[in-house]
């Protein structure tokens, strides 16, 4: 089950999986694991591979990508609950838009996992759901100003053949998220992007 894709390479088409808010979530993406200045990274879940990609063409971070899905052609073949690599041999560890696709009971296990593997931070995001309330404003000569809440709005998760459970809905609030984080390390950042309303990014420090 947790070790067979879900969907296959023409899941990630621009049509039907790029979407605006996803191009903000990269841009988050690389900004929060950018901004720890690390050497190496290791990305679990590959998707489209704008992320890896940018890496890989516009610094000079050793990249290293891991996935279950052979026809994604990872660096490394293999599943975030058993990782083929040794204790702390990457900087950063991060899995974006991943852990959803497990089930909950797996969640402390990947990330334990994640954590492992992990010099000094992992990063991670996940689909928040809910109803988001922002507002946004510019006055002349002075930066923007941008605020952003979610609404909580409790909704029983159905498994769709990829997420076996949403932030936001019933049984997972933020609260048991950052709970369940902070067995493996300090949780040092926790938001919502301004323009990415449905991901919810969380940066550990291990």
């Amino acid at each position: 089950m947790t070790n067979t894709p879900q969907v296959d390479k023409s899941h990630y088409g621009f049509n039907r999986y790029g979407f605006e808010g996803r191009f903000v979530s990269y841009f988050w993406q690389l900004k929060e694991v950018l901004d720890l200045n690390p050497k190496s990274i290791l990305e679990v879940g590959v998707g489209d591979k704008v992320f890896g990609n940018f890496l890989k063409d516009n610094t000079a971070v050793a990249y290293t990508s891991l996935d279950i899905a052979e026809d994604l052609k990872p660096d490394v073949l293999g599943s975030i609950l058993q990782m083929p690599f040794t204790d702390k041999s990457h900087d950063i560890t991060c899995a974006f838009e991943v852990l959803e696709h497990l089930p909950f009971e797996q969640f402390d296990k990947a990330v334990g996992e994640l954590a492992r593997v992990a010099r000094t931070h992992v990063v991670v995001s996940v689909p928040h759901f809910g109803p988001m309330l922002s507002l946004s404003f510019k006055i002349p000569f002075l930066p923007a100003v941008q605020l952003a809440v979610k609404i909580p709005y409790p909704k029983q998760h159905t498994f769709n053949g990829q997420h076996y459970w949403e932030l936001g809905k019933k049984g997972y609030p933020v609260s048991r998220m950052r709970e369940a984080l902070s067995k493996h390390g300090r949780v040092v950042k926790d938001f919502v992007p301004f323009n990415s309303a449905y991901h919810h990014f969380f940066v550990i420090e291990v």
